[in-house]
């Protein structure tokens, strides 16, 4: 049967232009489709794929739909990215990430070079670097994941994991650090294993190399390194409870301005150091574009979910006089000045200085001659990567520091 009688004229282009598309008809490409965005190149969409957005690219070697049917809307995927099964919105995902069936990844995630996970995964504000693997049943929004150096020694996320991110009161000021940006990017650092059927509640910090073991629930920050954590078991009991009470509003609030400056640390990586590295790609500035616009809305968001969370303490203190809330108070009064300082950034001659030094030690690399970005970053002299992270350390006291300044109620954060 003619596939010009049931296809559109953009799938016919897709299948002359080289595109694998064993069963044209059953198809749904959007008409706001670009595409001059999707490569000829070893590409394949597998039946039942649904592809949606006028910002989708698809590159070479890109696989869609193999376990399950996939819906892909507004997402950029590198080389080689594999979704097996699932719903894709809004995300960006670089060379040869993966995804299982049954997955569902919402708006602004970002899965690095090999990050991966396995059947029914949720997502959504989630930032995995190279390598880190995911197992099944999990859901694993808000929160920044790092460490491993390969495939073969990799961060791990048991089974049946969850990121509670959700408070009794509504609040989503719950983003945790799982590792770092300023040591992760260097990926040079010691796995972290969190065991299955356990959970983290947000916002929280885990170093490098540590261990959670399966069924805990960590409530609690554990920033030391190579560290084995056991969950503390709570006994049964039923007590009174004080909503809206926010014991923990001081560390809260120092939490999300650590979240947000590694984050503007992450976008000053990718904008001097990362880029390179998309430019030689066929469609890599349209992904390095993707990336960055997702950085920006990572910080939009945690924005917002603090603005939110002072609005509410706000209204609280007002009502109660509570001496306890006085750090929200007086968040929510210098929030503008907050929402200026991590969206629009400051200027500071030391880390420019240091930014600079390390490009420099960075030039002198050989890194023109078609290596990767995993391998050059590899192969960077241990004095190198050390003052590369020494810059990037820079940039988030410099952010903590200076958010800090802006609630003198709560100290900076050490």
């Amino acid at each position: 049967m003619d596939i010009q009688l049931h296809c559109s004229e953009k799938i016919q282009a897709l299948v002359k232009k080289g595109v694998d598309i064993p069963n044209p008809f059953s198809i749904d490409l959007g008409d706001e489709v670009d595409i001059d965005r999707i490569s000829h190149r070893n590409v394949k969409i597998y039946p039942g794929c649904r592809i949606y957005g006028a910002q989708t690219v698809l590159s070479a070697g890109v696989e869609l739909g193999r376990e399950a049917p996939v819906t892909v809307d507004n997402c950029r995927l590198g080389p080689g990215v594999r979704l097996k099964g699932g719903y894709f919105n809004r995300s960006v995902f670089l060379e040869k990430a993966n995804m299982g069936s049954g997955a569902q990844v919402r708006e602004g995630c970002l899965l690095e070079e090999e990050a991966n996970g396995a059947h029914c995964v949720g997502l959504k504000q989630t930032i995995l670097f190279p390598f880190v693997t995911l197992g099944s049943l999990i859901n694993f929004c808000d929160c920044l994941m790092a460490g491993g150096t390969s495939r073969k020694d990799h961060s791990e996320v048991g089974s049946s994991y969850i990121h509670f991110n959700f408070t009794p009161e509504g609040d989503k000021t719950t983003a945790s650090l799982i590792g770092d940006v300023p040591r992760g990017v260097m990926l040079n650092q010691k796995a972290i294993f969190l065991g299955g059927q356990g959970g983290i509640v947000g916002p929280l910090r885990l170093g490098y190399g540590n261990v959670v073991a399966a069924n805990s629930v960590l409530r609690n920050d554990v920033p030391e390194d190579n560290k084995l954590v056991v969950g503390k078991t709570y006994s049964g009991k039923v007590i009174d409870y004080r909503a809206r009470a926010y014991p923990n509003l001081r560390r809260i609030i120092e939490a999300n301005f650590l979240y947000l400056a590694n984050l503007t640390a992450l976008e000053q990586w990718y904008l001097h150091v990362r880029r390179r590295f998309f430019d030689t790609r066929e469609f890599g500035s349209l992904v390095f574009e993707g990336a960055m616009n997702t950085l920006v809305l990572a910080k939009k968001e945690r924005l917002n979910r603090l603005k939110v969370l002072a609005e509410k303490v706000k209204l609280e203190a007002d009502q109660t006089g509570r001496a306890s809330l006085a750090a929200g108070a007086e968040l929510f009064s210098n929030m503008p000045q907050i929402e200026d300082l991590f969206s629009q950034g400051a200027t500071d001659g030391k880390l420019d200085k240091e930014r600079d030094g390390f490009l420099a030690a960075l030039e002198k690399q050989d890194i023109d001659k078609g290596q990767g970005y995993i391998a050059v970053i590899q192969a960077l002299p241990t004095p190198v990567s050390q003052q590369g992270t020494a810059w990037l350390q820079s940039i988030v006291d410099f952010f903590c520091e200076q958010a800090a300044k802006k609630v003198m109620s709560i100290k900076s954060y050490q």
